[in-house]
């Protein structure tokens, strides 16, 4: 059941409810607000996944480049500077 524990009369009992506070005539206008509003989030949301992923994209090419990162040189053991 998509609605967890809650049963059919659970259900109609909330649908009674809506249908008392809104009234018979909001209900259409208020079920195509929620589903445009539905509609923008999940394109909104595609898009970020778009995004995200032509991100990802050229890090990864960067990273097959083949150029090492270059260490920098360690200082030698006979240094003057150093005191035992």
């Amino acid at each position: 059941m998509p609605f967890g524990n809650a049963g059919i009369w659970q259900i109609l009992l909330i649908l009674v409810i809506v249908l008392l506070i809104f009234g018979a005539s909001r209900l259409p206008a208020l079920a195509k607000s929620l589903g445009q509003s539905a509609r923008a989030f999940k394109g909104e949301m595609k898009q970020m996944k778009d995004e995200g992923q032509q991100d990802q994209r050229p890090a990864d090419a960067a990273d097959t480049s083949g150029s090492a990162p270059s260490e920098a040189p360690r200082p030698s053991d006979s240094s003057p500077d150093v005191k035992p």
